[in-house]
Protein backbone atom coordinates (compact mmCIF):
# COMPACT_ATOMS: atom_id res chain seq x y z
CA UNK A 1 0.00 0.00 0.00
CA UNK A 2 1.81 3.92 -1.30
CA UNK A 3 2.16 5.56 2.09
CA UNK A 4 -0.32 8.39 2.68
CA UNK A 5 0.80 11.54 0.80
CA UNK A 6 0.70 15.19 2.81
CA UNK A 7 -0.82 18.48 1.05
CA UNK A 8 2.41 19.67 1.01
CA UNK A 9 3.90 16.80 -0.87
CA UNK A 10 0.83 16.22 -3.16
CA UNK A 11 1.21 20.06 -3.66
CA UNK A 12 5.05 20.03 -4.46
CA UNK A 13 4.07 16.77 -6.80
CA UNK A 14 1.65 19.07 -8.77
CA UNK A 15 4.20 21.84 -9.36
CA UNK A 16 6.56 19.15 -10.30
CA UNK A 17 4.39 17.78 -12.96
CA UNK A 18 2.96 21.05 -14.41
CA UNK A 19 6.11 21.59 -15.83
CA UNK A 20 6.57 18.51 -17.37
CA UNK A 21 3.31 18.40 -18.74
CA UNK A 22 4.50 21.99 -20.61
CA UNK A 23 7.71 20.59 -21.39
CA UNK A 24 5.59 17.09 -22.54
CA UNK A 25 3.39 19.50 -25.12
CA UNK A 26 6.17 20.37 -27.10
CA UNK A 27 8.17 17.46 -26.90
CA UNK A 28 5.74 14.27 -27.10
CA UNK A 29 6.29 14.03 -30.81
CA UNK A 30 10.36 12.91 -30.03
CA UNK A 31 9.18 10.40 -28.11
CA UNK A 32 11.68 11.13 -25.05
CA UNK A 33 13.40 8.83 -22.79
CA UNK A 34 12.36 8.29 -19.57
CA UNK A 35 15.44 9.46 -18.02
CA UNK A 36 15.38 12.50 -20.42
CA UNK A 37 11.74 13.48 -18.73
CA UNK A 38 12.78 12.86 -15.33
CA UNK A 39 15.38 15.05 -16.26
CA UNK A 40 13.05 18.39 -16.88
CA UNK A 41 12.26 18.04 -13.02
CA UNK A 42 15.65 16.89 -11.53
CA UNK A 43 14.61 13.48 -10.37
CA UNK A 44 15.83 10.02 -10.96
CA UNK A 45 13.71 8.04 -13.52
CA UNK A 46 12.95 5.78 -10.54
CA UNK A 47 11.52 8.54 -8.24
CA UNK A 48 9.73 10.49 -11.72
CA UNK A 49 7.97 6.91 -12.26
CA UNK A 50 6.78 6.54 -9.40
CA UNK A 51 5.75 10.09 -8.38
CA UNK A 52 4.05 10.94 -12.18
CA UNK A 53 2.44 7.61 -11.97
CA UNK A 54 0.67 8.38 -8.72
CA UNK A 55 -0.81 11.85 -9.70
CA UNK A 56 -1.90 11.03 -13.25
CA UNK A 57 -2.85 7.52 -12.85
CA UNK A 58 -1.10 5.89 -15.61
CA UNK A 59 2.60 5.69 -16.78
CA UNK A 60 4.43 8.56 -18.56
CA UNK A 61 4.41 6.21 -21.82
CA UNK A 62 0.77 5.95 -21.27
CA UNK A 63 0.05 9.42 -21.28
CA UNK A 64 2.36 10.14 -24.50
CA UNK A 65 0.20 7.13 -26.03
CA UNK A 66 -2.80 8.98 -25.04
CA UNK A 67 -2.17 12.35 -26.60
CA UNK A 68 -0.27 10.94 -29.84
CA UNK A 69 -3.83 8.67 -30.16
CA UNK A 70 -5.94 11.62 -29.61
CA UNK A 71 -3.81 13.46 -32.10
CA UNK A 72 -4.34 11.24 -34.72
CA UNK A 73 -8.25 10.58 -34.18
CA UNK A 74 -8.77 14.69 -34.62
CA UNK A 75 -6.04 14.71 -37.92
CA UNK A 76 -8.26 11.66 -39.40
CA UNK A 77 -11.56 13.43 -38.27
CA UNK A 78 -9.95 16.36 -40.19
CA UNK A 79 -10.09 14.43 -43.56
CA UNK A 80 -6.16 13.30 -43.28
CA UNK A 81 -4.94 9.65 -44.63
CA UNK A 82 -3.65 7.02 -42.05
CA UNK A 83 -0.13 7.71 -43.68
CA UNK A 84 -0.40 11.30 -43.27
CA UNK A 85 -1.91 10.74 -39.23
CA UNK A 86 0.87 8.71 -38.51
CA UNK A 87 3.39 11.21 -40.15
CA UNK A 88 1.66 13.71 -38.06
CA UNK A 89 2.25 12.18 -34.74
CA UNK A 90 5.71 11.28 -35.51
CA UNK A 91 5.40 7.44 -36.44
CA UNK A 92 7.00 5.87 -38.67
CA UNK A 93 3.91 4.65 -40.74
CA UNK A 94 0.40 2.84 -40.81
CA UNK A 95 1.76 -0.09 -38.85
CA UNK A 96 3.12 1.78 -35.88
CA UNK A 97 -0.32 3.78 -36.12
CA UNK A 98 -2.28 0.82 -36.40
CA UNK A 99 -1.02 -0.42 -33.31
CA UNK A 100 -1.44 2.41 -31.27
CA UNK A 101 -5.01 2.52 -32.41
CA UNK A 102 -5.36 -1.29 -31.24
CA UNK A 103 -3.49 -0.95 -27.83
CA UNK A 104 -5.73 2.33 -26.77
CA UNK A 105 -9.57 1.22 -28.13
CA UNK A 106 -9.14 -2.08 -30.19
CA UNK A 107 -10.47 -0.02 -32.97
CA UNK A 108 -7.56 0.62 -36.54
CA UNK A 109 -7.14 3.81 -37.98
CA UNK A 110 -9.57 3.15 -41.43
CA UNK A 111 -12.29 2.04 -38.77
CA UNK A 112 -12.08 5.38 -37.52
CA UNK A 113 -11.94 7.58 -40.34
CA UNK A 114 -14.21 5.37 -42.34
CA UNK A 115 -17.31 6.29 -40.10
CA UNK A 116 -21.08 5.74 -42.12
CA UNK A 117 -19.75 6.19 -45.51
CA UNK A 118 -22.14 4.72 -47.58
CA UNK A 119 -25.24 5.07 -45.59
CA UNK A 120 -28.04 7.14 -46.06
CA UNK A 121 -29.48 8.01 -42.42
CA UNK A 122 -32.20 9.87 -41.15
CA UNK A 123 -32.10 12.22 -37.78
CA UNK A 124 -34.93 12.90 -35.82
CA UNK A 125 -36.51 14.07 -32.40
CA UNK A 126 -39.35 13.25 -30.28
CA UNK A 127 -40.57 12.61 -26.81
CA UNK A 128 -39.26 9.99 -24.44
CA UNK A 129 -39.78 9.17 -20.82
CA UNK A 130 -36.05 10.52 -20.59
CA UNK A 131 -37.03 13.65 -22.21
CA UNK A 132 -36.67 14.39 -25.38
CA UNK A 133 -34.85 11.82 -27.40
CA UNK A 134 -32.40 12.24 -30.37
CA UNK A 135 -33.02 9.04 -32.91
CA UNK A 136 -30.78 8.48 -35.69
CA UNK A 137 -31.70 5.38 -38.13
CA UNK A 138 -31.22 3.48 -41.55
CA UNK A 139 -33.57 1.78 -43.96
CA UNK A 140 -32.74 -1.32 -41.76
CA UNK A 141 -33.57 0.17 -38.03
CA UNK A 142 -32.08 2.12 -35.54
CA UNK A 143 -28.76 2.97 -35.17
CA UNK A 144 -28.42 6.20 -32.77
CA UNK A 145 -30.72 6.77 -29.47
CA UNK A 146 -29.29 9.82 -27.09
CA UNK A 147 -30.96 12.17 -25.37
CA UNK A 148 -31.19 16.47 -24.69
CA UNK A 149 -33.37 19.13 -23.69
CA UNK A 150 -35.73 20.82 -25.77
CA UNK A 151 -34.13 23.13 -28.32
CA UNK A 152 -30.71 21.64 -26.93
CA UNK A 153 -28.54 20.59 -30.86
CA UNK A 154 -25.33 19.00 -29.00
CA UNK A 155 -27.17 15.65 -28.79
CA UNK A 156 -27.88 15.33 -32.73
CA UNK A 157 -24.48 16.64 -33.70
CA UNK A 158 -23.13 14.15 -31.34
CA UNK A 159 -25.18 11.29 -32.83
CA UNK A 160 -23.78 13.16 -36.38
CA UNK A 161 -20.62 13.25 -35.45
CA UNK A 162 -20.29 9.27 -34.74
CA UNK A 163 -20.77 8.77 -38.72
CA UNK A 164 -19.52 11.83 -40.14
CA UNK A 165 -19.21 10.47 -43.72
CA UNK A 166 -23.18 9.15 -44.17
CA UNK A 167 -25.46 11.17 -45.87
CA UNK A 168 -28.06 12.72 -43.54
CA UNK A 169 -31.70 13.66 -43.51
CA UNK A 170 -34.14 15.25 -40.59
CA UNK A 171 -36.92 13.63 -40.25
CA UNK A 172 -38.97 13.51 -37.02
CA UNK A 173 -41.92 11.69 -38.16
CA UNK A 174 -39.51 8.39 -38.16
CA UNK A 175 -38.22 9.43 -34.86
CA UNK A 176 -41.75 9.76 -33.32
CA UNK A 177 -42.89 5.88 -34.90
CA UNK A 178 -39.64 4.55 -33.46
CA UNK A 179 -40.34 6.38 -29.93
CA UNK A 180 -43.84 5.23 -30.28
CA UNK A 181 -42.47 1.36 -31.07
CA UNK A 182 -40.10 1.69 -28.12
CA UNK A 183 -41.46 3.49 -25.37
CA UNK A 184 -45.26 3.15 -26.23
CA UNK A 185 -48.21 1.23 -24.36
CA UNK A 186 -46.90 -1.44 -26.20
CA UNK A 187 -43.26 -1.79 -27.34
CA UNK A 188 -42.83 -3.81 -29.85
CA UNK A 189 -39.27 -5.25 -30.69
CA UNK A 190 -36.61 -2.94 -32.28
CA UNK A 191 -34.43 -3.84 -35.21
CA UNK A 192 -30.89 -2.65 -34.56
CA UNK A 193 -28.33 -1.39 -36.65
CA UNK A 194 -24.51 -1.95 -34.58
CA UNK A 195 -22.58 0.44 -37.00
CA UNK A 196 -18.79 0.08 -35.46
CA UNK A 197 -16.27 -1.79 -35.57
CA UNK A 198 -15.82 -5.25 -34.78
CA UNK A 199 -14.58 -5.11 -31.10
CA UNK A 200 -17.05 -2.33 -30.06
CA UNK A 201 -20.19 -4.44 -31.35
CA UNK A 202 -18.82 -6.77 -29.51
CA UNK A 203 -18.95 -4.84 -26.35
CA UNK A 204 -22.67 -3.60 -27.45
CA UNK A 205 -23.72 -7.48 -27.79
CA UNK A 206 -22.34 -8.57 -24.00
CA UNK A 207 -24.36 -5.16 -22.46
CA UNK A 208 -27.24 -7.00 -24.64
CA UNK A 209 -26.98 -9.83 -22.30
CA UNK A 210 -27.24 -8.04 -19.17
CA UNK A 211 -31.30 -8.74 -17.98
CA UNK A 212 -33.60 -5.84 -17.76
CA UNK A 213 -33.21 -4.90 -13.20
CA UNK A 214 -29.50 -6.15 -13.10
CA UNK A 215 -26.21 -4.51 -12.85
CA UNK A 216 -22.74 -5.79 -13.47
CA UNK A 217 -19.26 -4.02 -13.35
CA UNK A 218 -17.09 -3.06 -16.53
CA UNK A 219 -14.89 -5.76 -15.66
CA UNK A 220 -17.84 -8.26 -15.92
CA UNK A 221 -18.74 -6.60 -19.10
CA UNK A 222 -15.38 -6.95 -20.23
CA UNK A 223 -15.54 -11.03 -19.57
CA UNK A 224 -18.84 -11.02 -21.48
CA UNK A 225 -17.54 -9.32 -24.32
CA UNK A 226 -14.41 -11.96 -24.06
CA UNK A 227 -11.65 -9.82 -23.12
CA UNK A 228 -11.40 -9.63 -20.07
CA UNK A 229 -7.97 -7.36 -19.69
CA UNK A 230 -9.17 -4.95 -22.28
CA UNK A 231 -10.55 -2.90 -19.66
CA UNK A 232 -9.62 1.02 -21.72
CA UNK A 233 -10.72 -0.57 -24.64
CA UNK A 234 -13.64 -1.92 -23.27
CA UNK A 235 -14.46 1.41 -21.15
CA UNK A 236 -14.25 3.49 -24.51
CA UNK A 237 -16.77 0.89 -26.05
CA UNK A 238 -19.12 1.30 -23.41
CA UNK A 239 -19.04 5.23 -23.46
CA UNK A 240 -19.14 5.47 -27.28
CA UNK A 241 -22.71 3.39 -26.93
CA UNK A 242 -24.68 4.86 -29.55
CA UNK A 243 -28.06 3.45 -29.31
CA UNK A 244 -29.48 4.33 -25.36
CA UNK A 245 -31.79 2.42 -23.20
CA UNK A 246 -31.92 -0.58 -25.72
CA UNK A 247 -28.09 -1.32 -25.73
CA UNK A 248 -28.24 -0.97 -21.68
CA UNK A 249 -25.11 1.11 -20.99
CA UNK A 250 -27.11 2.53 -18.04
CA UNK A 251 -26.82 -1.25 -16.43
CA UNK A 252 -22.84 -1.18 -16.40
CA UNK A 253 -21.42 0.40 -12.62
CA UNK A 254 -18.09 0.87 -11.24
CA UNK A 255 -16.50 -1.70 -9.66
CA UNK A 256 -18.05 -0.61 -6.16
CA UNK A 257 -20.90 -0.30 -7.58
CA UNK A 258 -21.35 3.80 -7.58
CA UNK A 259 -23.02 5.37 -10.65
CA UNK A 260 -20.31 6.82 -12.57
CA UNK A 261 -19.65 7.52 -16.70
CA UNK A 262 -22.62 7.78 -18.51
CA UNK A 263 -22.91 10.21 -22.01
CA UNK A 264 -26.50 10.97 -21.34
CA UNK A 265 -26.03 12.32 -17.57
CA UNK A 266 -25.77 10.69 -14.78
CA UNK A 267 -29.78 11.44 -13.20
CA UNK A 268 -30.80 10.12 -16.76
CA UNK A 269 -28.89 7.13 -15.70
CA UNK A 270 -30.27 6.65 -12.40
CA UNK A 271 -33.99 7.05 -14.05
CA UNK A 272 -33.13 4.52 -16.26
CA UNK A 273 -32.53 2.06 -13.54
CA UNK A 274 -35.19 3.09 -11.19
CA UNK A 275 -37.49 2.73 -14.28
CA UNK A 276 -36.55 -0.87 -14.85
CA UNK A 277 -36.37 -1.71 -11.13
CA UNK A 278 -39.94 -0.96 -10.90
CA UNK A 279 -40.91 -3.28 -14.17
CA UNK A 280 -39.18 -6.20 -12.90
CA UNK A 281 -41.30 -5.47 -9.69
CA UNK A 282 -44.21 -5.30 -10.74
Amino acid sequence: MEPLVSLDEQCADYQRMEAVLAWLAEHWRERPALDEIAEQVGLSSFHFQRIFTRWAGVSPKAFMAAIAHAEARRALAEGASVLEAAFDIGLSGPSRLHDLFIAQERMTPGEARRRGEGLDMTLGRAPTPFGQGVFATTDRGLAGLGFCTPGDVHAAQDLKARWPAATWRDDDAVAQRYSDQIFGPNPKPTPLVLIGPPFRVQVWKALLTIPKGATVSYAEVARRAGSPGAYRAVGAAIGANPISWLIPCHRALSRDGRLTGYHWGLPRKAAMLGREAVEVAA
